[in-house]
């Protein structure tokens, strides 16, 4: 079955079920009503791997039974058959319940830092850009993410001329002092990996729904930063329920800029100049410039 394979002809392929529509959403997606009612999302990925690496993604945070993600029916070539989510409104109690799941989903593990999840590609994505994934068993996190989460984009941006060499430097400064910023050691967590409030989904029955993960394993308040980094409805809600669950160690406010540096400069890379500067403040903050 080709990639011209029609969305509705993929859909009942993965799904088993006979199509009775479809209804193009946009150049990446395309929803289909299977026979029964049911409606499913057929998605393009965005580059050559993303549809197996969503699909792995996805699967991995399943089997924790934690938190909420749509099944996936199958995926070929470079596209994704996944359920789509009937959404509703963010609520407190539900921001509070997402707090909890993420916990769980968060303790759940990883193998190790950098670990894919099963099935997946070393070679994965976060959005549009490139994402590696390399386990380092027995690592420290500290070590893992500044050569494996910072530093790779840091270099991409320097390249592309949308950080200067001399403002790199106080970026290379947090990753040498990361063993000395970075709080307790912890273990390696499940973690979605690109959780920003965009791939949080309100579902109508009152549970959210994570979506397009770049999973990995990690450090589990990355997640969490990543939500405060472009802002989450309930925020606050959330983090009581994961604290509630699972509390974080001491400190943990003090750190979230240094977590937020990976989706900084993932975007500074993606989309140019203001997310660099954003990146360079929270490097003067990590060190007190």
């Amino acid at each position: 079955m080709g990639e011209r394979t029609a969305p509705s002809a993929l859909a009942a392929r993965f799904t088993g079920r006979p199509t009775t529509g479809e209804r193009r959403l946009s150049g990446t997606l395309t929803e289909v009503t299977l026979d029964d009612g049911r409606k499913v999302l057929v998605k393009v990925g965005d580059g050559p791997g993303a549809a197996r690496a969503e699909a792995a993604g996805l699967r991995w945070l399943a089997e924790a039974d934690t938190v909420r993600v749509p099944t996936v029916h199958g995926h070929h070539g470079n596209r994704l058959v996944i359920d789509l989510v009937d959404q509703g409104a963010p609520s407190a109690g539900a921001a509070a319940r997402l707090g909890a799941e993420l916990a769980a989903l968060h303790g759940a593990g990883a193998p190790a830092f950098g670990a894919p999840p099963p099935g997946g590609p070393r070679e994965a994505y976060i959005g549009r850009a490139p994402m590696r994934n390399v386990p380092v068993p027995g690592g420290d996190w500290p070590a893992w993410y500044a050569e494996h989460r910072v530093l790779p984009y840091l270099r991409r941006a320097v390249d592309d001329r949308t950080i200067r060499p001399a403002e790199a430097t106080l970026i290379e400064e947090v990753c040498a002092r990361l063993p000395d910023l970075a709080g307790p050691a912890e273990p390696p967590a499940r973690l979605h990996g690109d959780l920003w409030n965009g791939n949080v989904l309100w579902g109508a029955d009152g549970r959210a729904r994570l979506i397009d993960p770049a999973a990995h394993g990690g450090h589990r308040e990355t997640d969490l930063a990543m939500l405060a980094l472009f802002g989450c409805p309930h925020l606050g809600h959330v983090l009581d329920g994961y604290q509630r669950a699972a509390p974080l160690a001491d400190g943990w406010q003090d750190r979230v800029g240094l977590h937020q540096l990976f989706p900084l400069l993932v975007h500074t890379v993606l989309f140019g100049r203001g997310y660099a500067e954003q990146a360079l403040a929270v490097a003067r903050a990590a060190l007190g410039k």
